[in-house]
């Protein structure tokens, strides 16, 4: 069984980096997802060769979407454990810069669905079912926000009994301690 712990900070020395994928918002605030076999997906992939996490991420998105991207930020990672190693899975924050035709995978030979979906309903097209994840799409909303990616039409509130809560355009979600 895999075990995901999302971390915020800077990865650990040593830790191999298997997967890097972004959220990547439109202009409108609004999420990009992959749909692939009915199931909503982020994108992105492995890094191949030197390549940096974003260079990793534009690949993807244009392999996979054929959408290219803005900006790219780092968010952090998931930390996985197989139960026979540790892993990262780094995310990353960045903005649509233009979505073209779609086109079949060359990795793959599939077309893939698309779709742009509200950043307060985003967790439930993903369906994760672990804190994990959860945390993770918070915090990439959050970040999103606080780097205007977005017009500020997504609204963020606190809940000032319990600061690990926020309100994202009225859909409950979690706030990391320290941010």
């Amino acid at each position: 069984m895999l075990n995901y712990t999302w971390h915020k900070g800077e990865m650990p020395e040593g830790l191999p980096v298997r997967q890097v994928y972004g959220i990547a918002f439109a202009k409108d605030g609004r999420i990009f997802l992959r749909i692939d076999n009915g199931r909503y997906k982020l994108t992105g992939g492995r890094p191949e060769g030197a390549e940096t996490f974003e260079e990793t991420l534009r690949r993807e998105y244009l392999e996979e979407a054929n959408i290219e991207l803005g900006e790219a930020r780092y968010l952090g990672y998931l930390e996985v454990d197989d139960g026979r190693e540790r892993y990262a899975q780094v995310r990353m924050v960045t903005q649509i810069k233009k979505i073209h035709e779609n086109h079949v995978d060359p990795d793959t030979g599939r077309m893939y669905g698309r779709v742009l979906v509200d950043a307060g309903e985003v967790k439930e097209y993903l369906g994760y079912s672990d804190e994990a994840g959860n945390q993770m799409m918070d915090d990439a909303v959050l970040m999103a926000q606080s780097y205007n990616v977005f017009p500020l039409e997504v609204e963020v509130q606190y809940n000032p009994a319990d600061p690990e809560v926020c309100f994202i355009n009225g859909k409950r979600g979690t706030h990391i301690k320290g941010k």
